[in-house]
This record gives C-alpha cells, sequence and structure tokens, in this order.
C-alpha cells in the first residue's frame, strides 16, 4: 500500500493515488469527510479553516461503495483558490503582471523551508516553496489515513489521538483504551482532562495576543493489533522505525516516542520491561503497556501508543529577524497566514498518519487481494497468540 499527494496551498485542488487497497471494501464519501472535519477543528485555528470546507471527491478505484483493487484517486478542492487563480494559475503571467500582484516572496521566514527550498531547487520567488511547503498538504494525508481507518475497521483495529500538552501546560494522566477513546473529542483542544483544557485556551489567546505560536504533544493509542506486525531481522522492517518515520515527516514534528517514551531513561528495566502473562481466552498479554506495544520492532497485542512532538508554528504575526533574498538587507520575515496553535488539529493528522503505517504493514504481511482474504488471515494470526 502506498500513496501520492500533490497540489499547492492555494493552488485548485490536492490530488491523492492511493495504491494497494483491497477489493471489496465499503467506502463511503461521507465517512472519509468526517475524518477531514476534525482535522479543521481545534482551538487556535486561523482564518482558513473558515474559508475552506474540505470535502473529498472519489473520482476512481471504487465501484458503487466498494473498492476495486484498482487505484483510488481522492480530489480535495481548494476553495480558497478563487482569490489566487491569477498569482496561482498555471498559464504564464508577464514581470509586470507579476509585480503588480505583490505577492512575490523574499524574505524567507526562520524555521520554515523558504530559504533552503529556495536555494534546492533555485526559485527566487519562495511562494514557490512554502506554497507545497504548507501543512495544507496533510488534508491529503488525513484523507489517505480515513481509508486506511476504513480498512482497520473491519480488521477490528481501531485507532484514536489526543492532545497531551499544548504551551507546557500538560495532561499527566494514563487513560486506559476505554476512557482514551471515550474523551477524546469532548473539548476543542482534544484534551481528556477538562480541567486544564481551559488553561490550554488561555495559553494559546495569549499566544495569539503576543503574535507568537506554541507548540505541544499528541499521542495516539491504536487498539487491537495482532502480534508480529513488523520484523527484528532487517532495521526498514521495524514497525516502530516506520512509525517514527511517518509522525516526524508531518510538518512541524520534531519527535516521536513510544509508550512512556524518553521517562523510560529515568527508570531501571525492572519499572519498564513488560512482564509476559497469559490466559486461554487472551492468550499472551502484558501485565503493563510500558513500552507502548512493541518489543524488537513487531506489534505484540498490547494498545500501540505514539507520542509526537509538535513544534511552535514558524509563522509569526510577530515576525523574527530575516533577510530578503535579492538585496541582503535585514528584514522583518514574511507574514503569511496561519495558525496560533495547530496542535488539536495536529492530533488528527498524527492518528491518520499512523493508521496508514498500520494498514501498509498489515498488508505487506498478508498478501491479500480482497477484503475477506484478509479478514481470515488476521484471524489465523490472532489464533496463534493463543495457541503458540
Amino acid at each position: 500500500m502506498r500513496y501520492l499527494t500533490s497540489g499547492e496551498s492555494h493552488g485548485p485542488q490536492l490530488t491523492v493515488i492511493i495504491e494497494g487497497v483491497p477489493a471489496n471494501l465499503e467506502i463511503k464519501a461521507e465517512d472519509i469527510n468526517k475524518e477531514m472535519f476534525k482535522r479543521q477543528g481545534g482551538y487556535g485555528r486561523g482564518r482558513r479553516m473558515q474559508i475552506e470546507k474540505d470535502a473529498i471527491e472519489i473520482v476512481s478505484g471504487v465501484r458503487n461503495g466498494y473498492t476495486l483493487g484498482s487505484p483510488i484517486t481522492l480530489v480535495v478542492t481548494n476553495d480558497d483558490f478563487t482569490h489566487w487563480r491569477k498569482i496561482m494559475g498555471v498559464e504564464p503571467i508577464s514581470d509586470e503582471e507579476r509585480e503588480n500582484m505583490k505577492r512575490t516572496i523574499t524574505k524567507p521566514r526562520p524555521g520554515h523551508a523558504d530559504l533552503i527550498g529556495g536555494m534546492k531547487y533555485n526559485h527566487r520567488d519562495l511562494r514557490n516553496v512554502l506554497e507545497r511547503s504548507s501543512a495544507r498538504e496533510t488534508a491529503a494525508r488525513v484523507a489517505v489515513g480515513a481509508v486506511s481507518k476504513i480498512l482497520l475497521d473491519q480488521l477490528d483495529i481501531h485507532i484514536y489521538s489526543r492532545v497531551v500538552e499544548i504551551g507546557g501546560i500538560k495532561d499527566e494522566g494514563l487513560y486506559d483504551v476505554e476512557t482514551f477513546k471515550s474523551n477524546v473529542d469532548k473539548n476543542d483542544v482534544r484534551v481528556i482532562n477538562d480541567d486544564i483544557a481551559q488553561q490550554m485556551r488561555d495559553k494559546i489567546d495569549q499566544a495569539k495576543k503576543e503574535g507568537d505560536s506554541i507548540g505541544g504533544v499528541v499521542q495516539v493509542m491504536a487498539e487491537n493489533m495482532p502480534v508480529g506486525i513488523g520484523s527484528y531481522v532487517h532495521y526498514d522492517r521495524k514497525l516502530d522505525g516506520r512509525i517514527a518515520q511517518g509522525v516526524v515527516s508531518i510538518n512541524a514534528f520534531k519527535g516521536v516516542s513510544f509508550g512512556e517514551g524518553f521517562k523510560a531513561a529515568e527508570k531501571p528495566g525492572s519499572e519498564i520491561q513488560d512482564e509476559i502473562m497469559y490466559n486461554e481466552t487472551q492468550g499472551y498479554y502484558r501485565a503493563s503497556n510500558h513500552l507502548g506495544g512493541f518489543e524488537g520492532g513487531m506489534s505484540n497485542g498490547m494498545p500501540i501508543i505514539v507520542n509526537g512532538v509538535m513544534k511552535p508554528i514558524p509563522t509569526l504575526y510577530k515576525p523574527l529577524n530575516s533577510v530578503d533574498i535579492n538585496t541582503k538587507e535585514d528584514f522583518k520575515a514574511t507574514i503569511e497566514r496561519s495558525d496560533s496553535c495547530a496542535v488539536p488539529a495536529a492530533s488528527v493528522v498524527c492518528e491518520h498518519v499512523v493508521a496508514f503505517e498500520l494498514a501498509k504493514a498489515l498488508l505487506e504481511e498478508f498478501q491479500a487481494n480482497h477484503i475477506d482474504q484478509l479478514k481470515a488471515q488476521i484471524a489465523e494470526r490472532r489464533q496463534l497468540n493463543i495457541e503458540f
């Protein structure tokens, strides 16, 4: 299973092609759109989300509500393109027209792809960089993840996300699966502990008032993953390694951990390793889940716990110092429309990125052409955990 996205932030549309989804999987656009809507929410979002009403159109790979086994193409229209048609159109324009539009960017933003991307691809107008490096592309990745979640749901694998920290305000709670999944969407900062939700909102408001931005930590939980997905045999087949790469590929994500994560460095092995237990109903399971559902790069049947660290968004309304690439003079960086905090939305993006990595790993482990074939192989693996 793989995918390819295309499109610019203010271009006409985002397009994604997904290859490798088994045949006969029921897919409805409305189910994908529910996930797309969640990405647009969250306290701290900017005005762009008031313009865009993301809704996907399925244009290939699905017939009468079921996948065909051929590539699936999804399209997300950018409603804001109507205001950018001349600037972002494909037709050539004169230098005079370009100058009159006053949308050429020559003052790169610290922390963004602007300057290095301009160097690498020889763009003197840095808009050519920021349009593709924008987090707008995550809308396409959520669409991919939504298809992945539909597949996982059919296999009785369910995935959720929450916010753990915003701007230093932390939800220190350790939650079981039932508490996690029943509380993630009860407020607009996606934190389970309601007592600190307002503190997070106040922190976001303060950053916005000061023309600044703040980051945070998100957590993803996946339950009922069968054992042995991934491998200890080769570095590039370790499932936790693949998930880590996927998470840090999300815009502004700078760190990833599993289970208790970096806290494991503070404790002795006797408090971190998860003791192995057995009963005739569950088969093998662990007495705890400090390691977040992984051993040796493979799933061990416990809930998978992934933590992702998001840095503050680099576009600031009180911009930092930069240099104009044409004059080499000191300037304040360019201001683009942005969010003061996108951590709640980023938790949704992270959830869908992890969903894709899990679905991809399952389809590599079990070579299935249609969904019933995949279900049968998953059931066989789950039985192995009891009979081994």
